[in-house]
């Protein structure tokens, strides 16, 4: 088929990025939404699926014939997407009928009479992939709303819920007619802010929920089975069922370094192997070992209990502690002494590194640790007097 002396199929190939960009820039113009989402999202993924659709009317014209249900699965997939971010239905069909719209403008724009035949054929064939298009975006989208309010998601909280409660084994089972793991990896998560949550609105918004299901699909692929998850966007707790062996901890810390990378921002995460009655406890010791690195300001990363021992045992209630404090007292009316303390210690007693972190000279941090020395009588470089200066500072976080 033919307009004004050109092959429709051809034209349409070779126009698809340029009307792609003028799509793109036409949704920012009519609905608000599209420029407070993530551009993230309005350059990647919909511009993506815009492209997609002009390739595909091209080949349908090129064919002549109507579009195959399987040729529409990327459009379900963006479509689902949408939804569980929140992007109202309007506002997602919107942008399918304005990129045929354009395209179809900018091709009848030069019809001459002769083309009648072929522009009456092609006007059919727009009207029916948008009948395409709008049944399979529509259904996908309101099908992705009712999987989120699905019994099954429904059946994983309540079994997420009864674990961590402590509920007996068989009511669980009972309850929630789901089939317990032999072991389940508790795992506490603290989640750093991705750059595009600090929009106002719905970029913030969008964006924050993006975060959480790239988190969740990681999580997800650990053992290969579902995660139950109670997770917003600063963090929360995560059961991962494990039907068989538990992944070993260096491959854990990988797959914590592929989320971190994944998800876009920081991720401080604590875990423990737990058969199902032992799984509260499990919950609540890896909410102390995130407690514990978020005070002390470690680095992202997967930790357990032999990370933190000192501080573990020195968050528990003991009459030691406030003796423990006070041999740092002085240095509270210093706080650059203290934070270099705290800096010089954190890095393996390495003033280079010290004086990198607080972006001061080399000898500045020799002269504050020659301070603290003189102010509380420990030198944290000698071999006898470092270990009271980290139960020192452990014992000051304990107490807040």
């Amino acid at each position: 088929m033919r307009i004004a002396g050109r092959s429709v199929a051809n034209w349409l190939d070779a126009a698809a990025t340029d009307l792609t960009a003028a799509v793109i820039e036409r949704l920012a113009d009519d609905l608000p939404i599209y420029k407070e989402l993530p551009q993230e999202v309005v350059q990647g993924e919909i511009a993506d699926i815009v492209h997609h659709n002009m390739e595909l009317f091209a080949t349908l014209v090129r064919e002549r014939r109507p579009g195959r249900k399987a040729e529409f699965v990327e459009q379900r997939n963006s479509s689902a997407r949408r939804a569980e971010e929140g992007v109202p239905l309007d506002a997602v069909l919107h942008a399918y009928h304005v990129g045929i719209g354009m395209a179809a403008e900018e091709l009848f724009a030069d019809a001459e009479p002769g083309d009648i035949g072929d522009v009456q054929t092609i006007m059919v064939m727009v009207l029916d992939f948008l009948r395409q298009l709008t049944l399979e975006v529509s259904s996908s989208y309101l099908e992705e709303r009712q999987i989120m309010d699905s019994q099954e998601n429904s059946g994983r909280r309540s079994l997420m819920a009864a674990l961590v409660g402590g509920e007996p084994l068989d009511a669980i089972a009972q309850r929630t007619g789901l089939r317990l793991a032999p072991h389940y990896l508790a795992m506490s998560l603290s989640i750093g802010e991705h750059v595009d949550e600090r929009g106002d609105g719905v970029s913030g918004t969008v964006a924050g929920r993006r975060k959480l299901r790239r988190l969740q699909a990681e999580l997800d692929r650990i053992t290969g089975e579902p995660a139950l998850t109670v997770i917003d966007s600063s963090g929360g707790t995560a059961l991962i069922p494990c039907p068989g062996n538990p992944p070993d901890w260096d491959a854990l810390k990988r797959m914590i370094d592929r989320a971190q990378a994944v998800v876009g921002t920081e991720i401080r995460a604590a875990a423990l192997v737990a058969v199902p009655a032992e799984v509260p406890a499990a919950v609540d010791q890896t909410a102390e070992i995130i407690a514990l690195i978020s005070r002390s300001g470690r680095p992202p990363g997967l930790y357990r209990l032999r990370d933190v021992l000192l501080e573990y045992q020195l968050s528990r209630p003991s009459p030691a502690h406030p003796e423990l404090a006070g041999l740092l007292e002085p240095l509270v009316a210093r706080p650059e002494l203290m934070q270099t303390l705290e800096a010089y210690v954190a890095s393996g007693l390495n003033r280079r590194a010290t004086a990198s972190v607080l972006q001061v000279h080399a000898n500045t941090v020799d002269y504050r640790m020659r301070r603290v020395a003189e102010l509380t009588g420990l030198n944290p470089a000698d071999p006898a007097d470092l270990p009271h200066v980290g139960a020192a500072l452990a014992a000051r976080r304990a107490l807040g």
